[in-house]
């Protein structure tokens, strides 16, 4: 039976998606959709998270902070190891909270005192778990809390030893979260020291019971070679969990935006008739996804082409737009994040208000190029957040057509000079995090970009650069779609 869906509504509704799913902070548990992989990644024993910058590293780092979001995933485990009882403190994080943790300046301090990076995340965990009146309080800076808990070994062996039996007395667990670790040092050799020794931690921790760490890195922070160099590393490498977003689960997220929103109950009666499951939270409810919906991508296409028309144009021949918009939001290996989907989504909503108004559904095909152009430039935006030198080797390829032979890209670079500006602030420590393998040359920094799946090297040794990336700074391929600028 098919159930009718006011586009005004459905298009009123895609408009008020969030665009951004992470800001540090705690989302609404209505806002939480926990897919398989994510429910998997909040247990308290797994240490290690990754995902690619937009899965929801940061989102989850926050959203583990508030209780009721803590119940709601308890709720959709089939073993909960997670409650609203388990205690959730931050070991550092995107906000600055110097009385929880340090931040970069003060880790550059530590570290070039001579303190080990395992040292001082110990540091951390021990102050955050020190009652009120432990001699370590009193200390008032990084330097002499860190000095203290070296100085005095058994006395904070036994403060965690007795946490422990506390915790698990409580039946709950002590959990520290870790996230957004390329702010802890502007220089690869510094953070791989200070991830490695919060490893070494995270595996400490493993011998209580009840006290456990969280990290949650990108997966371009792993570096096996430099963190994987002390007793039982592959423990926690080989356990890392990654947040995955499948085709199926981007659009699950959607509809639980959808279904969970003002109008949730005229989407929950157009997705699904009936098993739907609503959980109570005390002041909130919250309706998590019948299992075929998520599960059954021809009824998901099906509902989502109710939405945004058949094609992405006047026939088949431009595609289907529950395909299209994942193929031209995906990097070299093909993921996306959610962050750019629910942007491209939000932003052909009010593209179509504003030109197609009275378009027969909620999004027009025209609006949809456009939303995908726009999250192309958040994408952009995010990357010269992370990485700057990006913004300054991609930049210059303006106007060349993909896929093209590395020569022309290296000639670009050549001419005007941009990896001899890039090592001169490289040398003077002006740019953050600069290419690895800089002192290689156009090749290193080629293998660079192609290890943050920017590049794609196709067989004939040419290079191609996804949508998501190529709209943004204006290079052009044929038969795509068309450049920002």
């Amino acid at each position: 039976m098919t159930v009718h869906l006011s586009v005004p509504d459905a298009r009123t509704a895609l408009v008020r998606l969030p665009e951004a799913t992470s800001h540090g902070e705690p989302p609404p548990p209505q806002h939480v959709y926990v897919p398989p992989s994510h429910l998997k990644a909040m247990d308290p024993d797994n240490m290690l998270v990754t995902g690619m910058r937009g899965a929801g590293k940061t989102f989850w780092w926050s959203a583990l902070q508030n209780p009721a979001v803590r119940r709601l995933v308890g709720h959709t485990a089939a073993r909960p190891t997670l409650s609203a009882s388990t205690q959730v403190r931050t070991g550092f994080g995107i906000t600055p909270s110097p009385d929880e943790y340090p931040g970069k300046d003060d880790l550059r301090r530590l570290l070039g005192s001579g303190i080990e990076p395992r040292t001082i995340w110990r540091t951390v965990q021990v102050r955050q778990l020190a009652d009120n009146g432990h001699s370590l309080l009193r200390e008032k800076s990084w330097p002499q809390r860190t000095k203290y808990v070296e100085e005095h070994p058994g006395e904070i062996e036994r403060l965690l030893y007795d946490k422990d039996e506390e915790y698990y007395r409580a039946g709950t667990h002590f959990l520290l979260l870790f996230d957004a670790l390329d702010r802890c040092s502007d220089d690869w050799s510094a953070m791989y020291d200070l991830i490695r020794g919060l490893m070494q931690h995270a595996l400490d921790m493993r011998a209580y019971r009840r006290l456990r760490v969280k990290v949650f890195l990108r997966s371009d922070q792993i570096n096996e070679a430099k963190m994987a160099d002390f007793p039982d590393a592959s423990k926690v490498l080989s356990s890392a969990i990654e947040l995955s977003w499948p085709r199926r689960h981007l659009y699950g997220l959607l509809w639980h935006y959808l279904s969970n929103g003002d109008d949730g109950a005229s989407f929950r009666s157009f997705l699904a008739a009936n098993h739907w499951t609503d959980i109570d939270l005390g002041d909130q409810r919250v309706f998590t996804l019948p299992r075929n919906l998520v599960n059954d991508e021809d009824l998901q296409r099906e509902r989502f082409h109710v939405i945004a028309g058949r094609w992405m144009g006047t026939d088949r021949r431009r595609g289907l737009p529950y395909t299209w918009i994942p193929n031209h939001l995906g990097d070299t290996e093909g993921k996306v994040s959610p962050r750019s989907f629910l942007a491209a989504l939000q932003r052909a909503a009010e593209d179509t208000a504003e030109q197609h108004p009275d378009h027969a559904h909620a999004l027009h095909y025209s609006s949809i190029h456009r939303g995908v152009q726009h999250a192309s430039r958040t994408r952009v935006s995010e990357l010269r957040e992370d990485y700057p030198w990006v913004h300054q080797v991609l930049e210059p390829l303006q106007g060349l057509t993909v896929p093209c032979k590395f020569a022309n890209i290296s000639r670009r670079w050549q001419t005007r000079n941009v990896l001899d500006r890039l090592r001169e602030q490289a040398d003077q420590s002006e740019v953050k995090l600069p290419p690895r393998h800089l002192d290689v040359g156009a090749k290193g920094v080629r293998e660079d970009l192609e290890f943050l799946r920017v590049f794609l090297r196709l067989r004939d040794g040419r290079v191609n650069i996804p949508d998501v990336f190529r709209v943004g700074y204006g290079l052009g391929r044929k038969g795509g779609v068309k450049p920002v600028r």
